[in-house]
């Protein structure tokens, strides 16, 4: 009878059961426990619904990546080339080779938040190149650890197509990182994407106090993420 409570007591202390809430003086922005990175996975989903026909075959959705993708649901695993080529074996492509040729030819996406310059702890940002509150959805070249150490590095000419797909459809974005060499650095699932040979880039909503109790994030940048996702599911 007693361990029930105590593992109940536990929960309690490492997930906040607080709801979302209002921040700031204007209420423009939103705190919350868990943004990262239900807000862009909120935004891509409803972007990708609100998406009624596009161009190309739009997908799609991994999880266990704050662990390192893992399990047979995280893109580490082999669920989502196996779904592309459940799809393609329903057109009759059943050789791998046409797999190959189709994450290579993919465009992805990554959409992962970004750190957002906190002045309160500027010492672990480089302000210059550092995504701020307020300014749209933010394109991070490259991430990793140490500069670009274990991160995906997202070539020119595809970085100069989704800033045209941006600016054709008016949605406010901006450049960013995960802080300071050596002082910040983080991942995402881009590499991995990458490593198939699909062009990626991570894109994503800003962030204060990433991984805090309370992550807080801007109502015109959550806003953005949704006009850019939607842009790029619907662009040629």
């Amino acid at each position: 009878t007693v361990l029930p409570s105590m593992i109940l007591c536990v929960r309690k202390l490492i997930v906040p059961a607080t709801k979302a809430q209002d921040v700031g003086l204007d209420r423009s922005l939103i705190g919350a426990y868990g943004q990262d990175d239900k807000v862009c996975a909120y935004t891509a989903l409803t972007a990708e619904i609100d998406t009624k026909a596009p161009y190309y075959t739009t997908d799609g959705f991994g999880d266990k990546e704050e662990i390192g993708s893992v399990g047979n649901t995280g893109v580490q695993s082999s669920y989502f080339p196996d779904f592309i080529a459940e799809l393609l074996s329903l057109q009759g492509h059943d050789q791998e080779i046409w797999l190959r040729r189709t994450l290579r030819n993919s465009e992805v996406l990554s959409a992962d938040v970004c750190a957002a310059f906190d002045p309160v702890f500027a010492d672990a940002y480089e302000e210059q190149n550092s995504a701020k509150l307020g300014y749209g959805i933010c394109l991070c070249k490259y991430t990793g650890a140490r500069g670009k150490a274990g991160s995906n590095d997202a070539n020119a000419e595809f970085m100069a197509k989704i800033r045209r797909i941006f600016n054709e459809k008016e949605v406010p974005w901006q450049v960013g990182e995960l802080g300071k060499v050596d002082q910040g650095g983080g991942g995402t699932i881009a590499y991995i994407m990458a490593d198939w040979g699909c062009d990626v880039v991570d894109c994503g909503v800003a962030m204060h106090s990433m991984h805090a109790p309370l992550e807080i994030v801007a109502k015109a940048d959550a806003y953005s993420g949704y006009l850019a996702y939607k842009a790029f599911f619907e662009s040629k």
